[in-house]
Parts: C-alpha cells; structure tokens; sequence
C-alpha cells in the first residue's frame, strides 16, 4: 500500500517562502509523475506542479511559475515543492500526488492513483 505524507506546511507573510515535502513509502512506480495540487473550499483542486520522477521534466500551473519550484530525492522517494514570493492567493490546502494513469495530463486531479492528507499553506498580507 503507497503512503504519501506531506510536510512543511504553515502560516507565513507575504512575500515569504515554504517549503514542502512529500516522502512517499509502499512500493512506487519511479517512472512515473509525483507532485502537488492544491485546494481551497468550494473550488476544484488545482495543479500546482508536479514532475517525472524517470527524468526530472516539470510542470507548473501558470499562477505559480517563476515563484515554485518542484524537485526529488528518488533515493528518498521524497519530493519537495520550494514556494517563493508567496502571495495571499497561494493560501490552500496542498495535496500530494502520484502516480498519473497513462495518457493522462498532469494537471487533471482525477488521475492519480495515489493522494497524501494535506498539509495546509496560509499566507497572510
């Protein structure tokens, strides 16, 4: 059974930064996309990043390019989202993700296998 636990989360100013973790433990497929979406309520859960954890190619959702940057240990199966210049908006609950199904687009939530518990981000101004 694949686990994923986020941390790192928490409250900040504007302007600051977080970073956040996500190890991963159970067997995982290490050719495929791990990453992160995030959340507030009301409204669909938003790509954020994610990456090819076979290669190391990312992706990023328009609202936070320039400012996030996703990275991995695959030695730790651990992956790690470094948020910059955070604003107000960035304020969601941050899931991680793995294992997209085939043929999938990375940003489209309903395809991942596998989802961590969350871990909360707020920003204030």
């Amino acid at each position: 059974q694949v686990q994923l636990v986020e941390s790192g989360g928490g409250s900040v100013q504007a302007g600051g930064s977080l970073r956040l973790s996500c190890a991963a433990s159970g067997y995982i497929n290490n050719r495929n996309y791990m990453g992160w979406f995030r959340q507030v309520p009301g409204k669909e859960r938003e790509g954020v990043a994610v990456i090819y954890t076979g290669g190391g190619a990312a992706y990023y959702g328009d609202s936070v390019k320039g400012r996030f940057t996703i990275s991995r240990d695959n030695a730790k199966n651990t992956v790690y989202l470094q948020m910059n210049s955070l604003k107000p908006e960035d304020t969601a609950m941050y899931y991680c993700a793995a294992d997209l199904r085939y043929g999938s687009t990375w940003y489209n939530s309903y395809q991942y296998n596998y989802w961590g518990q969350g871990t909360q981000v707020t920003v204030s101004s």
